[in-house]
């Protein structure tokens, strides 16, 4: 656990009792604070209770006097579309609004560093896609490498849940939008952008909210070295105002696609890898047949890993060696199963249309199962890679809705993940994939995209069975 410093004595608020509310609760009173707890939820406030906390319902009249700052978990919205009403009181109140993130940043270190030869880095991955996949990768070329390494934030354990680091140990931390924005402290020795796609928009008030929300972790934290990804209008903008210069090798900039010119650049094309500096190609990684990295968007995470570890002082050969035994993500273009010559993927994490258009990218002859809560745009971009899809299998309480974005494409309306996965797996011919990448949040039949994949893995375990 990493104690909560400054508040010591204080009163402080926690509004959201799931895992980093608890998390945040445990360790502000392992740093001598007192933690008042609040969640809608009757459960969850139980829970609390069970651990000894105080528990007070945060909307009364005069919940926030003598309270030092409040600490939100970050489903719950601040500004936009707006405020929550207890949020809402204590910014009425004067009250700071803090997450268990800026206390993280507040509450590492101090002091306790002085001990080290090698002093311990924090590596923060931001982005629309691929942070998950990008950060766990990291974490595992350290660990490949014998670096003491723990990651934590939207993947792992909550940030104040992980061991406070050893000598020259490094802490990798995927980080949302949610959590960037309302951080009063970020301070990184690494700070990632993979890069930028629509998302998440109501909560942020437009496209350019979710960029900014995303930026604070670099124009806030000040990072010792910036790696970026430059595919997209926001990212090159990023690049070019963290830069003094062409030759600025505290940027590193990285692309799945483009020939990047000046400086120290990562990219990735036609499946290989090439590190070059000063006009110097320093190594290059063939990446086509790292099966656990599959299609250009995780070319691009694997480039953005490689930069990060090759910051922290590790050689080409190892972190290559490393990319070869990543076996990725669940629900990340996970291979489920080969059953009589066709490929079952899962990519439930495939929420919004652009993460769904690198998925389709990344297979041919796709059986593509689609569809739930269909977010801003429909299935925009992911209608571009309808060439590769034989034909489309729709799912959700709103499946013939959804599926009038596919117009005249061949697709079912199946409603349920078992029948489309039944109806999927009876026309597939060998060398075909059957692909869940929804293009579309969960909430419509399930509690998360981990609970629809797990349930597309059970349909199609079921095959075999």
């Amino acid at each position: 656990m990493i104690p909560v410093r400054g508040f010591d004595g204080a009163n402080v608020a926690v509004l959201g009792l799931g895992r980093s509310g608890l998390s945040a609760a445990r360790a502000l009173r392992a740093g001598g604070a007192e933690a008042i707890c609040w969640d809608d939820n009757q459960a969850a406030r139980d829970r609390a209770v069970g651990e000894g906390f105080i528990v007070t319902d945060l909307s009364k009249n005069d919940a926030f006097q003598g309270v030092a700052r409040l600490i939100v978990s970050p489903g719950i919205p601040h500004l936009y579309p707006e405020p929550n009403r207890i949020i809402a009181a204590a910014q009425a109140a004067g009250v700071p609004v803090d997450n268990d993130i800026g206390l993280f940043f507040a509450s590492l270190g101090l002091g306790e560093w002085d001990q080290f030869d090698v002093t311990p880095k924090v590596v923060a991955v931001t982005g629309s896609n691929g942070k998950s996949t990008t950060s766990a990768l990291i974490h595992h070329i350290l660990c490949e490498a014998g670096r003491e390494a723990q990651l934590a934030g939207n993947i792992g354990r909550g940030v104040l849940d992980i061991d406070p680091p050893g000598e020259g140990g490094v802490i990798v931390l995927e980080l949302s939008s949610y959590q960037t924005e309302l951080a009063r402290s970020l301070t990184p020795d690494i700070a990632v952008f993979t890069n930028l796609t629509p998302d998440h928009l109501d909560r942020h008030g437009g496209i350019g909210g979710y960029f900014a929300a995303k930026r604070r972790l670099f124009a806030e934290g000040g990072p010792d070295r910036a790696i970026i990804g430059v595919d997209e209008i926001e990212g090159r903008f990023l690049a070019g105002q963290m830069m003094e210069s062409s030759g600025d090798e505290r940027v590193i900039r990285i692309s799945a696609g483009q020939k990047l010119n000046g400086g120290w650049t990562v990219t990735a094309r036609k499946g290989f890898l090439a590190e070059t500096r000063k006009g110097r190609q320093i190594a290059s990684i063939d990446l086509r047949e790292i099966s656990g990295l599959p299609g250009s968007h995780n070319h691009q995470n694997a480039c953005a890993a490689y930069a990060v570890t090759r910051s922290l002082g590790l050689a080409p050969r190892l972190i290559e060696d490393a990319l070869h035994s990543f076996a990725g993500l669940p629900h990340r273009s996970q291979l489920v199963a080969e059953i009589d010559g066709v490929k079952y993927v899962n990519d439930s994490k495939a929420t919004n249309a652009d993460s769904a258009a690198k998925a389709l990218a990344a297979f041919g002859k796709i059986r593509w199962i689609c569809g739930g809560l269909e977010k801003e745009g429909g299935i925009g971009g992911a209608a571009q890679h309808l060439d590769n899809v034989v034909k489309s299998y729709v799912i959700g309480r709103e499946a013939a809705t959804f599926a009038l974005l596919l117009k005249d494409h061949p697709h079912s309306i199946c409603t349920t993940m078992a029948e489309a996965v039944k109806q999927a797996a009876a026309d597939a011919q060998p060398g075909e994939t059957v692909l869940l990448a929804p293009a579309a949040a969960s909430f419509d039949q399930y509690n998360s995209f981990e609970t629809r994949g797990d349930d597309f893995i059970q349909q199609v375990q079921r095959l075999s069975a």
